[in-house]
């Protein structure tokens, strides 16, 4: 199997913590609430390193220059800050934000009292634990939790249902979800910008295909690719509620054994690829193969949002809208 590596974009804490680990100091900037059209949502981060550099942002280039400053004093007197800056705000730092909107930031230096409370979150997101940071924004008061047993925990589970992070009375909650992941059965034309655009948005994309000729590195440079039959590489790779499903080669031989374990999970999202027709004779296959109608039923097809998408970079826009609207509207 070959793989690619994450976006750093998505590793702002792993990329803090690896700063840490090479001598170097590092602070975290997090957006806590918004008002407005701010550029970013809460939760939403920006690494700053000792030596001035920088991963991530928190509000698309307006206003990182400020808080990388604060960031750097926050290194040196090893204490946290909650910033504010909007259109109107002349005060902070002479910085706008041309979209008219208003967001507070929060600073946080890495101290070495900190340093544990980061590394646990990395340990957590790598094995795709849900977990939130928390942090008293009058006391600085900070806390892991995944939501089970904290006093917060029906504001918790609720955040983490909805993939939200924000301000709950004196604390800020950064919901830290598994990251989303696609797999894509079918080393297909469509494959091709479907895997590109899903990494853009986001996703940690898996390309299953058998077929070594369909599905290689030449045709999907940089892509995570798995040559072993679907439900066993799907096996290998885990299923939950974080990881959406597409079956693109309209093959019963190949997506039928991907769709039975799609069924079998708790998938967000299950599409399949083919017409009406090839969808008819699919459900009669699940249906004896003891799949009830209400499992069958959570099959999206023919795949994709009706928007008339005719080649094959449509036809993948047509699949992410639609995967974006079960996982956002759900």
């Amino acid at each position: 199997m070959t793989q690619s590596p994450p976006l750093q974009h998505d590793q702002i804490p792993e990329i803090a913590l690896g700063w840490l680990r090479a001598g170097k100091g590092a602070a975290l900037a997090t957006v806590v609430e918004t008002w407005g059209s701010a550029p970013r949502q809460p939760g939403s981060q920006l690494a700053i390193s000792s030596d001035a550099e920088i991963m991530g942002s928190v509000s698309g280039g307006c206003v990182e220059g400020a808080v990388v400053e604060e960031a750097l004093e926050a290194l040196s007197d090893g204490k946290p800050r909650l910033l504010t800056f909007g259109v109107s705000d002349n005060d902070a730092f002479a910085v706008g934000l041309a979209c008219g909107g208003t967001i507070r930031v929060l600073v946080e230096p890495i101290t070495p009292a900190r340093r544990p409370a980061l590394e646990q979150l990395v340990a957590a997101r790598a094995a795709r634990r849900p977990i939130a940071a928390l942090i008293n924004l009058s006391t600085w008061e900070t806390r892991l939790t995944d939501g089970q047993g904290d006093p917060l925990d029906a504001e918790l589970n609720a955040r983490f249902r909805s993939d939200k992070s924000g301000v709950e009375g004196d604390w800020f909650a950064a919901i830290h979800n598994p990251p989303l992941r696609m797999i894509v059965v079918g080393a297909v034309h469509i494959a091709q910008p479907l895997l590109q655009m899903a990494r853009l948005t986001g996703y940690d994309p898996l390309l299953i295909d058998p077929r070594e000729a369909f599905g290689a590195a030449a045709r999907f440079p940089g892509e995570t690719i798995s040559h072993d039959w679907p439900d066993e590489a799907m096996a290998a790779h885990g299923l939950d509620a974080r990881t959406a499903v597409v079956t693109l080669t309209h093959d019963a031989k190949l997506d039928d054994p991907a769709i039975r374990a799609a069924l079998a999970s708790n998938v967000f999202y299950l599409g399949c690829l083919g017409s009406t027709r090839t969808h008819a004779k699919r459900v009669e296959r699940l249906t004896a193969a003891g799949f009830t109608a209400e499992q069958i039923a959570r099959i999206h097809a023919p795949v994709g949002l009706n928007i008339g998408a005719k080649s094959p970079a449509e036809i993948a826009v047509s699949i992410l809208a639609q995967i974006t609207e079960t996982l956002r509207t759900a």
